[in-house]
């Protein structure tokens, strides 16, 4: 679907506007970055309770293989870092499209579900990525693109005990566990996992089916609809990664400290883009890490900052950057040199021409809270 100004529409687009929502262009869609209650309660409403998010305009794929689920997990993992051969039916994994010289095109979800693998991509990155799969692994694997389906986060304390009022079973799943129910005669797919640091789910639905299930969540009293201001907050207060700031293709999994999501297995034995210069890197270290950032004072400090030593030398680059209503201050991820990477470090960052003190602190600002058995 199409808006006036060209930009497209999520399912949800008439509710935001019936909402109130103040609607943005992301990604070539028009998204509500906010509602009438304002980015700081939205951030509280879901930290606090249960918050509803659209992110429908993620790239929802299928990848399927004649060898059936193993066999498109290892053409798979001719394009990622992490171990997808392995991957039980019903498990999921984060991981990232790399390219030649270790860099990120992408970072996405991989759901291992009965005879294929189900990845959601970042919005921004959808076209690409989906010409790099079918570049890469069209002649071994079906690439369906899933356009004709929504995709919602309910994230908060209280979301899953919500959402257990729609599909009950739910509440079995543990984090990094999705499973499919039908609801209303549509199929669900629900994962537990989300990018807030709070427990949730969310919810891939056909895209006719979308409003209403939004509807029956937003009947329930803790449910609020959330916008991307917030769910940018939260996920900084969480110390996740947000493609094009904190990761592109100048960035290594290991100088973003994502070498937790390389299993052992991929870590000695390679086989995907830049292979050699991220084990390389995971022997010998690295020049640069992403850190997280405390600026001294109430003033948050924004991706584009420079980082500089006493000296007034630019030494680092602030990614991402806002203020914390959880944390009750000021956040920030930044690169600064390995040397000074160490939790407790006083820098500085330049905001209008002016040097304000920030500490090196370790993320995530705010404690995970997700659920696991």
């Amino acid at each position: 679907m199409q808006a006036r100004d060209g930009l497209k529409k999520t399912p949800l687009y008439d509710l935001h506007v019936e909402q109130g929502a103040r609607m943005v262009p992301f990604a070539g869609y028009a998204m509500p970055v906010q509602y009438p209650a304002g980015i700081l309660a939205e951030h509280r409403q879901t930290r606090q309770s249960a918050g509803l998010f659209d992110v429908s305009h993620m790239g929802q794929v299928r990848l399927s293989a004649p060898g059936g689920r193993e066999a498109a997990a290892g053409a798979l993992e001719t394009l990622v870092p992490a171990a997808m051969t392995a991957l039980s039916s019903g498990r999921m994994r984060y991981t990232q499209f790399t390219n030649d010289s270790g860099g990120i095109l992408d970072d996405l979800m991989v759901t291992a579900m009965g005879d294929h693998l189900y990845l959601v991509i970042n919005a921004a990155c959808k076209d690409a990525d989906i010409a790099h799969l079918q570049a890469n692994l069209g002649g071994r694997c079906e690439i369906e693109v899933l356009g004709d389906r929504a995709l919602l986060a309910l994230q908060g304390p209280k979301a899953v005990a919500a959402f257990a009022r729609l599909v009950p079973d739910c509440e079995q799943l543990s984090f990094m566990q999705a499973a499919t129910w039908d609801l209303d005669g549509e199929r669900l797919l629900v994962s537990r996992s989300g990018y807030t640091g709070e427990d949730g789910v969310e919810v891939s639905v056909p895209g006719h089916a979308a409003e209403a299930l939004a509807r029956r969540l937003l009947d329930m009293p803790e449910v609020d609809l959330i916008g991307l201001g917030a769910r940018d907050s939260l996920r900084l207060e969480a110390g996740l990664c947000l493609y094009g700031h904190d990761i592109d293709t100048t960035t290594t999994p290991i100088e973003a400290g994502l070498i937790w999501s390389i299993q052992k297995a991929r870590r000695d034995g390679g086989g995907y883009p830049g292979a050699e210069v991220i084990q390389r890197q995971i022997k010998d270290g690295t020049d640069r890490r992403l850190v997280g950032l405390k600026p001294e004072g109430r003033a948050p400090v924004r991706d584009g900052a420079g980082i500089v030593d006493d000296d007034g030398n630019v030494i680092g680059t602030v990614t991402s950057g806002g203020f914390g209503a959880t944390v009750g201050g000021p956040v920030a991820m930044g690169y600064v040199p390995s040397d000074r990477a160490t939790p407790g470090e006083r820098l500085n960052a330049v905001v209008r021409g002016k040097s304000l003190p920030i500490d090196v602190t370790a993320m995530p600002f705010v404690p995970h809270r997700y659920h696991r058995t």
